[in-house]
This record gives C-alpha cells, structure tokens and sequence, in this order.
C-alpha cells in the first residue's frame, strides 16, 4: 500500500468516526506537500504502516501508555494549580500502547528532518545523544516535571519569547474567522463549560492549527471578560491511529485523559475531556511553542535532553515496565536511535516524493 492509498484509506476510517471539516483537509494535504517536516508531522498514521518494517527490532520490547505522535514541536507550556508556568508535551491526540522505544525514535526523526530543512543546527548523532541522555537520566530517577519558576530559566527564556508576546496572540486570534452555521450542541456545552463563569458573551471562531489533527473540528471561543481577554478550545477527538491499522489489538477508547492522569506532570487544569472532544484554555502561556522560537534559542543539545527527560516523565506513568526499559536501554548500542531515526526519515522522504509527485501531476 502506497501512501496515497493509506492517505485515503485513514481518512475514509476518520470519516466513520468524526464530522471532517473538508477544507482544512485540503489544506492538510497541501501542506505535505509543501516539504518534509510538515509531511511527517500529518502521517502518523503511515509512521505506524512503515514502523514494524523499518524498525522491527524496536517492536520487541515493552510496550507502554505513550505519546506515538511525538515530535519537537510536540512542546508547550500552561499554568498548574498554582500558577506555575510548566513546560511539557502538549498533544496526546494518538495516546496508545506503543513500544517505549517509538517516541524516542520519532522525537529524534524530528530533530534530524527539522536540521534538514536548517530549522536546528545539531547533527542527527548529537541530538539522538541528548535525547538518550535526558530520558535515561530520567528514567532511573523517576521523573520530574518542568516547573519554569526557580529552575529551568534558560527553558523559560524560550516559553517567553517574543512569538508568544500577548499582543501577537490576540491578534492571531482575532484573524480565525467566525463560525457560519451549525456548531455541535456537544462542542457549544463543552466550551462554555470552561469558560471563568455562566452566560459570558463570546465569538465562536474556526481554528486552524496543527496538521496530524488537520479536518478534525476545532473551535475556539474568545471572550472579554474582567478587563481583559480570554479563549477556549475544542477539538474533536478519536482513538489512536493504531486503532485504524490494528482494531483488534488497539484500544478503542480514547486515552488522552489515561495518559495525563498517569504522567509524572504538574497538570493543566484546563484541559479535559468532554466525550469525544479536549477542550483547553488558551493563552500566550498557554500553548504549543512553535519550532522557530526554539530555533532562535541557543543550547539546542539542552533543549533536546529535556525533551528526552520529559518523554520519560510520561513513560514512567506505567511503573511495571520501568525496570525492563532500563534492562533494554542498557543493552542497545551507542548508535541504535540515530541508526532507527536514519532510517525512518529515509522511508519517510520516499513517501513524500510520491505524494508530491501525485500531487503536482
């Protein structure tokens, strides 16, 4: 099955499950088409057609609640119960039971593409490095979440930058445009929900964000209210990708919420789950962190180590396996990750050619 098969046949399954907003699914497949990194961001789903081929000796170990569609601009920051800006993953939309060993490689796949396209300097072996290093590190001790208050200073240099400057957000958020026509009770309730209080005046806007989630339903209610400006997002959820390719083996049911309850995080309590919908606060503080901003930062190896201690913190939420990672971990050799990560990226630019090719004729 080539790509644009899968493409389809992913989509034909997401149609059963989901309403599709046939715009932004168009603007999807424009996007892989534009160039690498944004073509493996959107194909998850191929990710988990070509896994058990390209990396088979990476499927035989312990299979664990995982991000799967992971990736550098997998990151942002939102405030805890206190008030503290935390740094962390940001999506769990493909939340399922994968081997441990799959977000390493697709984190590290990441930084190689994003050096390909010179959005980061490090060399692949370098980056697969820092991420080895922050995860094992983490591993063995448990885990901790990035508070960005007293420590981490560097890391909360990037989550303040210039791109996620309160002016620039808002008017980001002022150009989505204003919903025209029917709008799913279930979404309308979800949101108003989380707003601060009852029966507060909002425009509703489509949002378009992302590209795994590209054709989903995502909504985005922005309000005044106390002197200043606030906004809620909604987005229609489904069960993992996995459970497209694997029904028998995958689950069914969402794991968003399975995953946040069981990480190693000081959590967002604005995010939550409303039936087949997550819905979150946003803020200029509260959201994913762009690749240029991290880009423009400098200690590139830094910031890939934490996002290895960080995908720990998450794999340490299904305590039973930790000391059978550790036990694996320890017996790869040095270049495992880089080699996984090579190879994968080598698979994923074949593809890509097709689709564009497709695309162009």
């Amino acid at each position: 099955m080539n790509i644009v098969k899968a493409t389809k046949k992913f989509e034909d399954w997401l149609r059963l499950h989901i309403r599709i907003v046939e715009p932004d699914l168009q603007f999807k497949h424009e996007q892989m088409a534009a160039a690498l990194f944004p073509f493996f961001r959107a194909t998850f789903y191929r990710w988990l057609q070509q896994w058990p081929e390209v990396c088979s000796d990476l499927d035989k170990v312990p299979h664990i609640l995982s991000v799967g569609d992971l990736h550098v601009e997998n990151f942002g920051t939102w405030r805890d119960t206190e008030g503290r800006l935390v740094w962390g993953v940001n999506d769990f939309d493909d939340a399922c039971l994968y081997p441990y060993t799959m977000d390493l490689v697709r984190l590290a796949t990441s930084a190689l593409l994003a050096a390909r396209e010179e959005r980061l300097a490090m060399k692949p072996k370098d980056s697969a490095a820092a991420i080895l290093e922050g995860y094992e590190g983490a591993m063995e001790e448990g885990g901790r979440p990035f508070v960005l208050g007293e420590h981490h200073q560097w890391l909360r240099a990037i989550a303040e930058s210039k791109l996620r400057d309160p002016v620039v957000f808002w008017q980001k958020m002022d150009r989505n445009p204003t919903v025209k026509g029917d709008v799913p009770e279930s979404a309308r309730e979800a949101l108003e929900h989380l707003l601060p209080e009852p029966g507060i005046p909002y425009r509703l806007a489509r949002r378009r964000a992302g590209l795994g989630s590209l054709g989903r339903i995502r909504l985005v209610a922005i309000a005044e209210w106390k002197g200043g400006r606030v906004a809620r997002e909604i987005k229609a959820l489904t069960a993992s990708a996995l459970q497209w390719l694997e029904p028998k083996r995958a689950p069914a049911e969402i794991l968003y919420a399975a995953i946040l309850r069981r990480a190693v995080r000081c959590p967002d309590p604005y995010v939550q789950m409303r039936g087949h919908w997550i819905v979150r606060r946003l803020s200029p503080h509260c959201s994913r962190i762009e690749l240029e901003a991290l880009a423009s930062s400098r200690g590139e190896c830094r910031l890939l180590e934490a996002m290895g201690r960080e995908t720990a913190n998450i794999h340490v939420g299904t305590v039973e396996k930790r000391r059978a990672i550790l036990k694996d971990l320890r017996g790869r050799k040095g270049n495992w990750l880089v080699g996984a990560a090579e190879a994968m990226a080598d698979t994923l630019e074949k593809d890509w050619r097709v689709w564009r090719e497709r695309r162009q004729s």
